[in-house]
């Protein structure tokens, strides 16, 4: 089965290569493509916290991985594709949870976008407290040192 999908909108920032860490500092724009009208966000802005799909396009196929050393640390367990959050994956999907800074007119100004500029946006959604996790996140340590500098 094919699934086609058409960007919603392109990030716009000043981080132009997919590096890990230091992500907090970045501020980008969600700019809507001219096929949808700036009323798909009306409402939005009454929301602090928007999920961003997004797709990534600059991941050479050949580098796509199904386990790995997170990182490439051998200090850190080999796990399976889906056990992390790396780039290089089947689809190339991204998905980040941004702190929404400004609506303006077609462009979500937002925080925490751990997304390059010119990345395709596939959907917006905002954050609703009751779609969060209703338990508590367990996760390995190796999890914990890995994002130690990625905000």
């Amino acid at each position: 089965m094919k699934i086609e999908l058409k960007p919603v909108g392109f990030v716009k920032n000043t981080r132009t290569v997919p590096i890990d860490d230091n992500w907090s500092g970045i501020i980008s724009e969600i700019v809507l493509v001219d096929e949808i009208p700036n009323i798909a966000l009306q409402g939005i802005d009454t929301f602090s916290h928007l999920e961003i799909l997004y797709y990534f396009d600059r991941v050479i196929p050949s580098e796509i991985v199904y386990e790995n050393h997170p990182r490439g640390n051998p200090n850190y367990p080999k796990v399976g594709i889906f056990a992390q959050r790396k780039k290089d994956r089947p689809n190339q999907l991204g998905i980040c949870t941004v702190e929404l800074v400004q609506l303006e007119g077609n462009k979500l100004i937002v925080k925490n976008l751990d997304a390059i500029d010119g990345t395709p946006v596939l959907d917006i959604k905002p954050v609703l407290r009751e779609f969060e996790p209703q338990s508590t996140i367990r996760q390995p340590e190796w999890a914990t040192d890995l994002m130690k500098q990625y905000w």
